[in-house]
C-alpha cells in the first residue's frame, strides 16, 4: 500500500463524496457517486456503497478500482488506484450508521442553506430517500495521481512565500 501525504489526507477528508471507477465484465469503466466514510494515512479508504449493482458486481469480478476527486475552485484534485473489495457491515453496523447519518444530515442542512440563499437545488431533500448502508468497499491504494497540472502545482505557494507542490 501507499502511504497518504497531509495534503492527500487534507484534501479527500474535506469531500463530501468520490467518484470511484470499476471495470464491468467488458472491459468498460463504470463510474458512480460513493461516500467515503474514512481514509488512513498507510493507504486504506473505506467508502459506504447503497446499491448493490454493477459496482458491487464489478468488485466480486474484479478488484481493480480507482477513487478520483477533483476541486474546481482549488484547480487540484487526485486519482487513486488500488484493489478493492467487498465487506459486509453487519459487525460495524452501529459505527457505520452512526458516520453515515451524520454524513446526511450534513448534506440536507447544506441544501437547505444553499436554497435559502436562492441557489435552488433539488426541491426535496432526497438524501432522506436513499437506503441504509449494507456494505463498505475497502480500497488498498497502489498508486497516487495528482491530477494538478504540472505549470500550475505550487503556483499559489509560490506567490505566498510557501513550499511547491509534492
Amino acid at each position: 500500500m501507499k502511504r497518504l501525504n497531509d495534503d492527500i489526507m487534507d484534501f479527500f477528508k474535506k469531500q463530501s463524496f468520490v467518484i470511484v471507477t470499476t471495470l464491468d465484465s467488458d472491459g468498460t469503466p463504470h463510474d458512480s457517486c460513493k461516500d467515503l466514510i474514512r481514509l488512513s494515512r498507510d493507504g486504506r479508504i473505506y467508502l459506504l456503497d447503497l446499491y448493490m449493482r454493477r459496482t458491487f458486481e464489478n468488485l466480486k469480478k474484479d478488484p481493480h478500482m480507482c477513487v478520483a476527486q477533483v476541486d474546481e475552485h482549488r484547480f487540484a484534485g487526485y486519482c487513486l488506484k488500488g484493489r478493492g473489495r467487498v465487506v459486509k457491515i453487519e459487525r460495524l453496523r452501529a459505527q457505520v450508521t452512526k458516520i453515515w447519518q451524520k454524513k446526511m444530515n450534513s448534506r440536507i442542512v447544506n441544501r437547505i442553506i444553499r436554497n435559502i440563499h436562492d441557489d435552488k437545488g433539488h426541491p426535496a431533500q432526497p438524501e432522506s430517500l436513499l437506503p441504509r448502508p449494507e456494505y463498505m468497499i475497502v480500497m488498498d491504494v497502489d498508486d497516487i495521481i495528482d491530477l494538478t497540472p504540472g505549470h500550475i502545482k505550487g503556483y499559489g505557494a509560490q506567490k505566498q512565500g510557501g513550499r511547491h507542490g509534492q
